[in-house]
């Protein structure tokens, strides 16, 4: 027939990789585990349990007590855009913190909402400086909210958060972080720090496949939500049915993502068996190891040490290396994925994970021992 195929589908020819990139890390063998567990419907009591689980164990990954704290059923991207979706209206003034890629997306989405984006640009690879924050908030009107992001992935930057928290609450305004790339792998305190809204990934260190996006919400952005002029533009985002979805009532919203949210219980499980200081001390010292395994090569950190992000390391292409040759190599001939640069770095620098799983000193020595052997 004319609608079958041309050639028989041959099974999935998937390699399995070292994932050393920005993202996906290496899924743990316990959460391909909880990927097989038998469906149930999804609004059966034990599917339901499952939830109440993972809500728990969200909240000590953020460490808070946010009563609404849930996993959005998509990707952490579909986690910024509803996290703005619900957020930001026609008019609202939102100061986005922009120092790398993805804090110019949190502009796109603000602006494509009828929002206006005030940007405050550094340089790639530094990080904000909370008083540059404080003069903005005092030479603006009327700021609703302050978005940055804590991990940036585009340059390796891991921003201070707390200096900014303690401004938004002085100056009546929300505090947006995306910590996509840091929840389960660097310090994080959600409460402690005035954070106001949070989005983040299974993908990165909680080694879970991507598809779901953890998110939590201090009192103050819920009753920002409800204080909205007009309707959330968005059905599947809605915060204020997404609520209801994943309160003690469980008013039907959609259809989970079962097996996803399986996944996502077994990473967090890990995480907490780990303990969470025990995991972000294992990043830390990964990511030393390979900036010194690195340093024999010859090859030097982008970031500066004191704001370098411990799951993402970002570093400079030595004289003379073509990016996409050796990363070609490495994933042809070594198995392994790491990622090169975006925007203005594009070309200058490789970008190397070790999130969750793969935060390992073995991932570490053979990523360096097949790099010595293309470079030298």
């Amino acid at each position: 027939m004319a609608y079958e195929p041309a050639q028989p589908i041959a099974p999935l020819p998937v390699p399995d990789r070292l994932l050393m990139g920005p993202g996906p890390s290496n899924v743990h063998p316990r959460v391909y585990g909880a990927l097989a567990t038998p469906v149930p419907g999804h609004l059966d009591p034990v599917y339901l349990g499952i939830m109440d689980d993972v809500q728990a164990l969200l909240r000590y990954a953020f460490q808070t007590g946010n009563r609404h704290t849930l996993a959005l059923q998509a990707t952490g991207m579909a986690g910024m855009e509803a996290v703005f979706t619900n957020l930001v209206e026609a008019g609202d003034r939102v100061l986005v913190c922009v120092n790398g890629f993805f804090g110019g997306r949190m502009c796109d989405i603000i602006e494509r909402l009828g929002g206006e984006a005030l940007r405050l640009e550094v340089e790639w690879g530094q990080s904000i400086d909370p008083e540059a924050v404080r003069q903005k908030l005092r030479q603006e009107r009327a700021i609703k909210a302050v978005a940055l992001v804590h991990a940036e992935t585009s340059t390796g930057v891991l921003q201070p958060l707390e200096a900014i928290g303690a401004l938004c609450r002085e100056h009546e305004a929300l505090f947006i972080i995306d910590c996509v790339t840091s929840l389960g792998g660097c310090p994080l305190q959600i409460d402690a720090w005035g954070v106001d809204a949070a989005y983040s990934g299974t993908q990165k260190c909680l080694s879970c496949p991507p598809g779901l996006s953890p998110m939590t919400f201090s009192p103050r952005a819920v009753e920002a939500i409800g204080k909205r002029r007009g309707r959330i533009p968005s059905f599947y985002f809605d915060l204020t049915e997404l609520f209801k979805y994943w309160s003690e009532a469980r008013v039907y919203h959609h259809t989970g993502p079962i097996s996803m949210m399986y996944a996502l219980r077994e990473a967090l499980r890990l995480l907490h068996e780990e303990g969470l200081e025990a995991r972000i001390t294992r990043h830390a010292r990964n990511a030393a190891l390979l900036i010194e395994q690195l340093g024999s090569l010859g090859i030097a950190p982008f970031a500066r040490a004191d704001v370098r992000l411990p799951s993402l390391t970002t570093v400079r292409l030595p004289p003379g290396v073509e990016d996409a040759a050796v990363r070609r190599h490495l994933l042809n001939a070594y198995n392994v994925e790491i990622g090169g640069g975006l925007g203005p770095i594009a070309g200058k620098v490789w970008r190397i994970g070790l999130m969750g799983y793969t935060s390992h000193p073995r991932n570490v020595y053979y990523l360096c021992h097949a790099l010595r052997a293309i470079l030298c």
